[in-house]
């Protein structure tokens, strides 16, 4: 009996072809992924690097038709790497925990797809089917959970949007002296430009962060920081909006034209992750081993 073709176990992404005029089926991927060449997907066709529903290579030329589903492997070119090392924390039958590295990205985006942490994670544990259960932007070191079973993945995921887990994070970052805390700042939002810097607006509030100060050394503090919500780059947004950007930040308060320094990381730390097992309801507390430095 022929094993069905796991689109997970083989690390291949998926694509639906969506309505359109296209004679073929490389016509669509061309339109469709405007920022791959037709060189470099032509490339892939002739290596078998994309697949029908069943896994079988095909040709360039397929006829285009609607709704077609199709397997395709993501590939950067010469990708760089990232020299930084992951620590896993956890594992068990249904959930992976890991301390992330700063500089190093969740899931495959952009120029990374195997320098990432759920990359590197799926060949060390040769496990296919981890899953993050949340993100960390790429510059933010700490604690990434993920979800090792499919069976049991639904019940974790809803810990987050439901918010029945506890996020903390450790950011370092100028005084605040002028202002009391603990305190709570709400804001609404939004994506701005460029397209992956965040910005406050006018407007019903749609983010909130608990404050508090940890420790504090000269002009430099370092804060306790508890996201209710968990909006992009909201702790970032949220400490320069009080007059504290994070330092060694490069997008806020100001976007900053700089290469990955690496004996200047961003000083935000996802530190612990605190909440009730959904399946036992034990109570489950992870703490990441890596540290601030001032």
């Amino acid at each position: 009996m022929t094993t069905p073709f796991d689109p997970a176990r083989q690390q291949a992404s998926t694509v639906c072809l969506p309505p359109g005029n296209w004679a073929t089926v490389l016509d669509c991927l061309c339109d469709h992924f405007k920022a791959i060449e037709r060189a470099q997907w032509l490339d892939r066709f002739a290596r078998g690097r994309v697949l029908n529903a069943e896994g079988q290579a095909i040709a360039a030329d397929l006829p285009y038709r609607r709704g077609m589903r199709l397997h395709y492997f993501r590939e950067v070119p010469n990708e760089r790497p990232i020299p930084v090392e992951e620590a896993i924390l956890h594992v068990d039958e249904h959930l992976v925990v890991a301390d992330k590295p700063h500089f190093l990205p969740v899931t495959p985006t952009g120029e990374y797809v195997e320098q990432t942490l759920l990359r590197r994670l799926i060949r060390r544990l040769d496990n296919p089917h981890l899953v993050p259960l949340h993100r960390i932007d790429r510059h933010t070191a700490g604690l990434v959970l993920f979800s090792a079973n499919p069976q049991t993945r639904s019940a974790y995921q809803r810990l987050f949007p439901e918010r029945r887990i506890d996020k903390r994070y450790h950011a370092i970052a100028p005084a605040l002296p002028q202002r009391d805390f603990p305190l709570v700042h709400k804001s609404r939002l939004v994506h701005g430009e460029p397209f992956f810097r965040m910005h406050e607006v006018p407007g019903d509030d749609n983010s909130e962060t608990l404050a508090e100060v940890l420790e504090k050394q000269g002009e430099l503090w370092r804060y306790g920081l508890s996201p209710v919500t968990g909006k992009t780059h909201q702790l970032r947004v949220h400490m320069a909006a009080l007059g504290a950007g994070i330092c060694n930040d490069p997008f806020y308060p100001e976007l900053l034209k700089v290469e990955d320094d690496y004996q200047r990381p961003l000083k935000l730390l996802a530190h612990s992750l605190r909440f009730a097992d959904p399946l036992t309801g034990e109570e489950r507390y992870f703490e990441s081993r890596l540290t601030l430095g001032w």
